[in-house]
């Protein structure tokens, strides 16, 4: 059946009704059973029944099942350096140091965000749960805070792509190459493509802008004007604390994100899994972090487990909203969103609009889906072929259809980049949405401009 139209419903209603209600959940609920009542031609008990037949399956993906125990784990992680006196120790050596401001705090979410470029959902969980406190301390909103760890998670993972981003990517061209569309080698493509990637560019370009100059717009201006110290009583019964459970905990996550790429990639670090390598990140970190505050007293057994399944309830409504985004990604695939709004946008276009006219469709498509990666598998295919077809550069057309994944990936309210970043930053997820919105129009529309003019000279 073609659905057509149709098919933009459910992710329509879906974005609005967050906006409008602000309960993310509920909004995505009503959206599944749209698609689901769509797909059943409007019978709805048939689409009630597929709509929870379909949310239990999604478990039968082993990469959805680890997504979704690595946000529980990491709310452990996050619980555990906490409990421990890791967070306090960390803020009270870095406050001795330099970092004596609000300019500082976020500088160190920034530099964190950028030098971490191994997974974007720990890059955004490291960044936040490090500079939080300290945030915190100096008055900045946890808005502020959610947005740079968001701007440099997956911006920093597409340019340097030496991680599961890079891994899908050039499965995605080498399926381009094996099927003759192109000739070529994949790996090279991606690499031309990165200084084409704008949107990831100026966003990184905007955000250290930002926080070193201090000029807000638009809501995050307002959030931040209401923005005031925060004193975590938590971290006054433990002010003396010890950095290493902190640092130590951290770094076997990150670590281990690279080793478990080598290992599930066979030997090659960029065919590896980015959800299996997450996964046993965290399972590792666990072990290490028990091992690591029972010999050394910072904890007992039963205070590491209290902290532990604290962590993990505090991740439930997280975890509710990534099942569900997962779902009506299912259900948006069903439908073939991606493809119609595709198949509108095409027709007689002259080409140096080619390259801008790919970034805003993938942009749509992200936006809608929530998802940049789900966006990168419908576009690349279709990217690729339309660049064969009017004869443009075809690293100009990757870079377009990764920087459009992007971008529509932060404005999303049901993307679960954003969602973890607002996690990591303990902002309301809405909150964050708004908040980041006009700093992605603005570094959307400047990328745009960079196309449309990479497609008069490319």
């Amino acid at each position: 059946m073609e659905y057509s139209f149709l098919s933009l419903l459910p992710p329509f209603v879906v974005i609005i009704l967050a906006l409008i209600t602000k309960d993310v959940i509920v909004s995505l609920f009503i959206g599944i059973f749209l698609g689901h009542a769509i797909l059943k031609e409007f019978d709805l008990i048939s689409a009630f029944i597929s709509m929870f037949d379909s949310i239990i399956s999604l478990f039968n993906e082993g990469w959805i099942t680890k997504t979704i125990i690595f946000a529980l784990l990491a709310g452990s992680i996050i619980k555990l350096i906490v409990d421990s006196g890791g967070v306090d120790g960390f803020v009270n050596y870095l406050t001795k140091k330099n970092i004596k401001s609000k300019k500082d705090s976020l500088l160190l979410a920034y530099i964190i965000g950028v030098v971490i470029f191994i997974e974007s959902s720990i890059t955004a969980l490291v960044a936040g749960t490090v500079a939080k406190p300290l945030t915190d301390k100096y008055g900045v909103s946890r808005e502020k805070l959610a947005y740079v760890c968001d701007s440099t998670s997956a911006p920093i993972c597409s340019l340097i792509p030496f991680n599961a981003w890079g891994a899908l990517l050039i499965g995605l061209i080498t399926a381009q190459i094996n099927t003759g569309v192109i000739t070529g080698n994949a790996t090279q493509i991606l690499i031309s493509s990165i200084p084409l990637n704008f949107y990831s560019i100026v966003t990184i370009i905007i955000v250290l802008y930002i926080i070193i100059s201090g000029k807000d717009f638009g809501a995050m201006k307002n959030a931040e004007l209401r923005a005031k110290p925060i004193i975590d009583e938590k971290l006054i019964e433990h002010k003396k604390g010890n950095m290493l459970y902190m640092v130590l905990p951290i770094l076997v996550l990150v670590l281990m994100m690279p080793i478990g790429l080598y290992y599930s990639g066979d030997g090659d670090i960029l065919q590896g899994s980015g959800s299996t390598s997450v996964f046993y990140s965290v399972i590792i970190t666990i072990f290490f972090s028990y091992f690591l505050y029972i010999f050394t007293g910072a904890m007992n057994h039963k205070k590491f487990f209290e902290s532990f399944y604290e962590g993990i309830n505090s991740m439930v409504p997280i975890v509710l909203i990534l099942i569900f985004a997962f779902a009506i990604g299912v259900v948006i695939k069903e439908l073939d969103t991606g493809n119609y709004i595709a198949s509108v946008a095409s027709g007689a276009i002259n080409p140096i609009f080619i390259p801008m006219i790919i970034f805003i469709i993938s942009g749509i498509i992200a936006f809608s889906t929530g998802t940049s990666w789900g966006t990168f598998s419908i576009m690349m295919p279709i990217a690729i072929t339309f660049a064969v077809s009017v004869d443009i550069n075809i690293t100009l057309a990757v870079a377009a259809v990764i920087s459009g994944g992007i971008f529509g990936d932060h404005c999303s309210p049901i993307s679960d980049t954003t969602i973890i970043s607002s996690m990591a930053a303990g902002c309301n997820h809405i909150d964050h949405v708004n908040t980041q919105l006009p700093y992605a129009l603005l570094s959307g529309f400047i990328a745009a401009i960079l196309f449309l003019i990479a497609g008069t000279l490319l």
